[in-house]
């Protein structure tokens, strides 16, 4: 054993000799550069405008290229190509005074032209390899054509489906959202591109769900909910943040100084840059904290380096610095973040090093049949069934009717946020189908009717081009025509739900229920007496109940990006046995909202297994449970759990228990199963939730197969974060519960000393 160690050691001191050297080469380069630098030019790279609309043409515009020339941009955004790519760096690089490379960003959030499942459908996988695997997919590809920066991963911890952008992040549970925030920047930086985590922070805890709108909240849910994704994110080395749109104790984030220097640098230690958010520093006029001068200096002050679209540094911190507002070391520290960024991704050895791809074999790297069959399989893994009467898999015979707005519109098959898709080119439900049963069964497809009835909420709704063109018929006459067809089905497949950019940024909906028009379109299909599969689209959890109740089969598939289609059809046809699990609790109507698993008891708790209790914390019109829990998916076979089995009942503050199960698949499929681990603090000097997500393992087990499946846990993850931000584990009686979902009551009791 000995002979081993000392190797061992020499690897480590090696590499950690190689990182310091390169640290400090960094240091040199970085210093001896700035020492050259204008106060303009410092300036400069602090300042990121926006070439306007995404480019893919020639970019034509002289204004950008004469500041590039100037020195007075630091990087850009929305330029797509490596061909554009090359011709402005060329200019940074050849005709600027310094030859400083910019930092080239864009918004890749699932993926680049290879699309795949939105960031919320994908968290339903709880498989982090899975997202790894598509964040590094998507660097390579975005990486090839010039895109050196993501403005992703999206860590928000979301509770409020009525938000638009709960459809970027990975749901309500901030463990599962600190694990999605990990895997996602490994993944970027594996691929050599430079994340940007973001929006720091709250941003999802926006009043009424409406995008952009006021946040006010404890400390003590910040620091316990909220802020753990992002603090994973930097202990995962993440390089760069993006400040949020909203206010944190009265002062905006993109000015917050305790959150952008007290907390993410001096707390967590975090060493990159921040920027931020398009026009965030602009916006505060709106807020109300000051004029664009003033803003400009309080957002410098407080610790963002970056200025993303306002041209308010470009503008104003020179005179900031003539009236001593702006001390030259703040600038000097802000200027060597964005160049310390660029050295690290190694711009300044070779500008174009993200310029790979070629012209003549673009798909070789790009929207590769190797990437589209990962982006297949994972969006399988994605879906998650939600009710299934012995309706599913289906059998690849007979005739099948296709039916609704979503059933062939391959634009709306990528979900929001997906500006580099070839949207054309993505697999509709339609095009999936026909091809799983060409030969075996006959196809038939209609309409049935338009997303909504109202056409102008239809044009608001729309963006990046993905409307769902309306045909000239009107919805009584595309009903006829899909109620014709059904008729003379043997099983029909309904497409119905939220078209692409009914959520996403700047998204949000006080009715998030199916569109009437379709709802109606489902109850006449019905009718027909055929058995039915409703494969639901959405970019957030909806409220359905009737639909739930009256449907014999139900599939969310969210927007499973490239290859939908296809992966739509393997798992309607049982070529993959559905394994996904909601991330994001459904509630029954939008009057639960907000509704999440890891609630808080009151002091008046309704009874267990009551519906209403007077005097006690309840609605008159509406129980208190969900639609759908957190955690919760079915599969095409059985698995049964075994009771918790502790290696220990009392645990000290060193130690680890390990817990198990015994875990058996029972039906007639191979299947996947989503092990959940789950905590509660029963007796603590502060109100704790009634239950914590703590683990999490997802299994395969062949049909009759069973194994053990264990989880070990430090004592140090039971405690909590207090109101200053100091973690303390707190002795005491916690109750363990492993399970297929938030509500299972499987579990064992110890003792914490």
């Amino acid at each position: 054993m000995k002979k081993l160690i000392h190797p061992i050691l020499l690897f480590i001191t090696l590499i950690l000799s190689a990182c310091s050297s390169r640290e400090k080469e960094m240091d040199r380069f970085v210093k001896e550069l700035m020492a050259h630098m204008t106060v303009e030019e410092k300036i400069g790279q602090l300042n990121l405008p926006v070439t306007g609309e995404i480019v893919t043409g020639q970019l034509k515009s002289s204004d950008v290229s004469n500041r590039v020339r100037a020195g007075e941009v630091g990087g850009l955004f929305n330029l797509k190509g490596t061909e554009n790519i090359r011709a402005i760096q060329r200019i940074a690089v050849e005709e600027s005074r310094l030859g400083i490379p910019l930092l080239i960003g864009m918004d890749v959030i699932h993926g680049y032209e290879t699309v795949f499942p939105i960031p919320l459908g994908l968290s339903c996988s709880w498989d982090m390899e899975a997202v790894e695997i598509m964040a590094e997919i998507s660097g390579i590809e975005a990486g090839s054509d010039g895109i050196a920066w993501t403005f992703s991963p999206m860590v928000d911890v979301s509770r409020d489906p009525r938000w638009g952008r709960v459809s970027e992040g990975a749901g309500e549970d901030p463990y599962l959202v600190s694990q999605f925030a990990k895997a996602m920047v490994r993944g970027y930086q594996n691929a050599g591109i430079l994340p940007c985590v973001k929006h720091f922070a709250l941003y999802g805890a926006a009043e009424g769900g409406r995008d952009y709108n006021t946040v006010d909240m404890s400390r003590g849910r910040m620091y316990n909910v909220y802020l753990p994704p992002f603090k994973a994110a930097v202990e995962e080395g993440a390089g760069s943040f993006m400040a949020s749109f909203n206010e944190i104790d009265g002062v905006p984030a993109t000015a917050n100084k305790w959150l952008l220097t007290d907390v993410l640098r001096k707390q967590w230690g975090f060493e990159g840059f921040v920027v931020s958010d398009y026009t965030g520093i602009l916006e505060m006029v709106d807020h109300g904290i000051g004029n664009i001068e003033e803003v400009s200096y309080r957002a410098l002050n407080a610790g963002l380096d970056m200025d993303m679209v306002s041209e308010a540094f470009s503008s104003n911190i020179k005179r900031g610095l003539e009236k001593g507002q702006i001390s030259p070391k703040r600038l000097d520290e802000a200027c060597r973040k964005i160049l310390e960024a660029k050295y690290r991704l190694g711009l300044f050895d070779d500008p174009y090093k993200f310029c790979r791809r070629n012209p003549e074999t673009p798909d070789s790297i790009i929207y590769s049949q190797a990437h589209r069959k990962e982006a297949r399989r994972i969006a399988s893994e994605s879906f998650v069934l939600l009710k299934n009467e012995s309706i599913l898999p289906l059998k690849k015979t007979g005739t099948i009717a296709v039916i609704g707005p979503l059933a062939d519109t391959r634009e709306n098959m990528a979900g929001t946020w997906s500006v580099a898709a070839r949207l054309g080119e993505c697999r509709s439900v339609l095009d999936g189908i026909r091809s799983a049963t060409e030969g075996k069964a006959k196809v038939l497809y209609a309409k049935g009717s338009n997303l909504v009835a109202d056409e102008q909420l239809e044009q608001r709704a729309t963006t990046f081009g993905r409307a769902i063109p309306r045909d000239g018929r009107s919805d009584q006459e595309l009903l006829l025509e899909a109620v014709s067809i059904a008729s003379r089905a043997d099983v029909i497949v309904a497409a119905l739900g939220e078209a692409s950019e009914m959520s996403g940024e700047s998204s949000s909906r006080s009715d998030i229920s199916i569109p009437d028009v379709q709802v109606k379109l489902l109850e006449e299909l019905l009718k027909c007496g055929k058995p039915l599969v409703l494969v639901l689209f959405n970019g957030r959890p909806l409220t359905m109940e009737k639909e739930v109740a009256l449907v014999p089969a139900l599939l969310d598939v969210w927007f499973g990006g490239s290859e939908s289609g296809d992966a739509i059809a393997d798992v309607l046809f049982g070529d993959v046995n559905p394994s996904g699990k909601l991330t994001m609790t459904f509630p029954k109507n939008v009057g639960q909202i907000p509704i999440y698993y890891s609630h808080k008891n009151t002091g008046r708790p309704l009874g267990e297994g009551q519906w209403f209790q007077k005097f006690r914390s309840n609605y008159l019109d509406v129980d208190n449970d969900p639609l759908f829990p957190f955690g919760f998916g079915l599969s095409y076979t059985r698995f049964e759990y075994g009771s918790v089995q502790l290696s220990t009942n009392n645990l000290s503050q060193n130690e680890s228990l390990e817990a198990s199960v015994v875990l058996s698949n029972t039906g007639d499929y191979d299947g996947k199963e989503i092990v959940q681990l789950y905590v509660r603090d029963l007796v603590g000097s502060v109100t704790r939730p009634v239950k914590e997500l703590k683990g999490f393992q997802k299994v395969f087990l062949k049909a009759g197969e069973s194994t053990t499946v264990s989880f070990h846990l430090n004592a140090s993850e039971l405690g909590f974060y207090k109101a200053n931000g100091t973690y303390f584990v707190e002795p005491g009686e916690f109750e363990l519960f492993i399970g297929p979902s938030s509500t299972t009551v499987n579990s064992a009791k110890f003792l914490l000393n």
